[in-house]
């Protein structure tokens, strides 16, 4: 890694004259760990032998008394007038309004709201003493903006504050992708100034400049200087056309949601990928609710968190990218998770309901999967899961049929799979189960698998609950190998059983009467008539469902050989007529 330094050598040393003031004005590179810069003024009308500190208080000390005092937060610095209003327009003005109406010059100067506060003017002294000072990704915009805040231009002196920060700024967001990082993680102390001066949107453009050009090696400082050459040669890169897409995410999701949201505009701006901005804003939830989750983010007070959490939320759901396939179901499903629990707008909790309910039927049941964490809660949010397919209901209804069945598939896959969770409240699974119409099922046999797993993994339903959540379960929808199953499931209400065994018996009674069978009718038929007796009030054990099951199977075996009488009794007047 290297640096950029401007004239000078070593700091100074608090309480030590600084004597070596050659060279002013140059530039020079040197080895280091960090970027690093130093500077001077060019022209110094007043050294200062010592600057010393005792408590809270700041002495300089040269040839000529202090005439100065300035205080910023709980600090006051003794100083001399010349070196400071020669640089500093607003102190300028301060000083001599003063003297222009009479008042006492050497009066405390409070700077109240000065960036960077008695830390950051502690290093605007030692500039305006000729003191060599030390700039690095840390202090930067601190510096910057408190040079812009005591107006410290070339108007004033060439070569000034502004001048020299601007400088080294613009260099660390054009030469280091980590520094840039470190420049707005600084610019959380002094948000409204460097909003102002535009230091976080122009560091947002240069790690969003860095990654959509997709130059991995940004992340790796010691070959900046290679990254470079190859941007100005235009020229092919081994290490760029290995780089993932997504080598950028980690740094990105540390930043504080404001300046997230800015660098989230400015790849958009530059072109990125609409996946690949999505992915990034999952990633960057995700890494921020666990360190909300651990208490590791560091809160606003408690009495602001909520509203902390809510305006987050609401930022990430206003950023989203709109393209297709964009972002997935499952994160925005969380999104909506988290919109409820922080009561975001409520158009926003619309446009996401919306959003997902369009996107049902490209969606698998590991998307719908978002977990609860409360500890006698369900493993998953099924609620938030009725809400998002009672939209699509509502919303979605000109869909074309083959896409209703994909998005019943899914709702089946989903209840089958959260059916094994043993806290999972009956009316919540029934609810899911019924808000899909009929008519968004091909057929019955993934509901009624979903119900039996249900019924195993909750032995304990009352009667009442047990019919309830089988009242939808519909002889025709069902497939044979699933009637079969029925009318041998101990788990379901004998009605259940005792039903579809009587329909199937009709069903059988029906297909050999058309087959043309006078020879089985009258058995069949009073088959039938005893066993809508036993469906009234005779059906009443377990063992009488079995018997009916038993010759259930007997009629079918007859009915398969009537259908082969048949097949061979056409075939031979096919024959004769030949």
């Amino acid at each position: 890694m290297y640096s950029f330094v401007l004239p000078g050598h070593d700091k100074a040393t608090a309480g030590t004259k600084n004597a070596d003031r050659e060279n002013l004005g140059q530039f020079s590179v040197s080895g280091g760990r960090r970027n690093k810069c130093v500077i001077t003024p060019a022209n110094v009308g007043m050294v200062a032998e010592t600057i010393e500190r005792r408590n809270q208080n700041w002495f300089v000390r040269t040839k000529v008394v202090n005439d100065l005092i300035i205080q910023v937060g709980d600090s006051n610095f003794y100083l001399h007038k010349i070196p400071m209003v020669m640089r500093s327009g607003y102190l300028n003005r301060l000083v001599f309004q003063r003297i222009s109406v009479g008042g006492d010059a050497s009066a405390k100067i409070q700077l109240d709201n000065l960036p960077g506060g008695a830390k950051v003017f502690e290093s605007v002294v030692k500039f305006c003493y000729g003191w060599k000072v030390d700039l690095t990704a840390a202090n930067i915009a601190p510096l910057y903006c408190a040079a812009h805040f005591l107006e410290m231009s070339d108007d004033f002196e060439q070569g000034n504050l502004i001048s020299k920060t601007e400088t080294f700024l613009s260099f660390l967001m054009f030469s280091s992708w980590k520094d840039t990082f470190r420049i707005l993680r600084s610019c959380e102390s002094i948000s409204s100034c460097a909003k102002e001066l535009k230091i976080s949107k122009r560091s947002a453009e240069a790690i969003a400049w860095k990654a959509c050009t997709n130059l991995k090696a940004f992340s790796s400082e010691t070959d900046e200087i290679e990254c470079f050459n190859v941007l100005s040669n235009n020229a092919e890169h081994p290490r760029f056309q290995d780089a993932a897409d997504t080598w950028w995410f980690e740094d990105v999701s540390f930043l504080r949601i404001d300046h997230f949201i800015e660098v989230v505009q400015a790849l958009k701006l530059r072109g990125m990928r609409a996946d690949l901005i999505g992915s990034c804003i999952a990633h960057w939830t995700a890494k921020w609710l666990s360190r909300v989750t651990s208490g590791l983010e560091r809160m606003t007070p408690k009495h602001m968190t909520h509203r902390f959490l809510r305006v987050t939320t609401e930022c990430l759901v206003k950023v989203l990218p709109t393209e297709e396939n964009s972002i997935t179901c499952n994160f925005i499903l969380h999104l909506l998770k988290l919109g409820f629990m922080t009561k975001i707008n409520s158009e926003l909790l619309n446009m996401l309901e919306r959003r997902i309910a369009f996107m049902l039927d490209q969606c698998r049941t590991a998307d719908l999967l978002v977990r609860n964490y409360g500890e006698k809660e369900s493993v998953y949010d099924v609620g938030l899961v009725i809400r998002v397919v009672v939209s699509y209901v509502s919303i979605v209804l000109s869909s074309p049929t083959p896409k209703r069945f994909a998005v019943g598939r899914l709702i089946d896959g989903y209840l089958t799979l959260v059916a094994k969770d043993e806290n999972l409240k009956v009316k919540n699974f029934q609810s899911l189960a019924e808000a899909l119409p009929k008519d968004a099922r091909f057929c019955d046999d993934n509901l009624y698998r979903a119900i039996d797993m249900y019924l195993k993994v909750h032995p304990n339903l009352t009667k009442e609950e047990r019919m309830s959540l089988c009242r939808n379960l519909e002889y025709h929808r069902l497939s044979q190998e699933a009637r079969k199953h029925v009318m041998k499931n101990d788990r379901l209400p004998l009605k259940i059983n005792t039903r579809f065994i009587l329909l199937e018996q009709v069903n059988m009674s029906r297909s050999m009467t058309a087959i043309g069978s006078n020879y089985r009718r009258t058995q069949t038929q009073a088959i039938v008539r005893v066993n809508k007796g036993l469906g009234k009030g005779m059906a009443n054990s377990q063992k009488e469902i079995n018997s009916m099951a038993e010759e259930v199977e007997t009629m079918r075996l007859q009915l398969n050989d009537l259908k082969i009488c048949k097949i061979k009794l056409q075939n031979q007047v096919k024959r004769c007529i030949v």
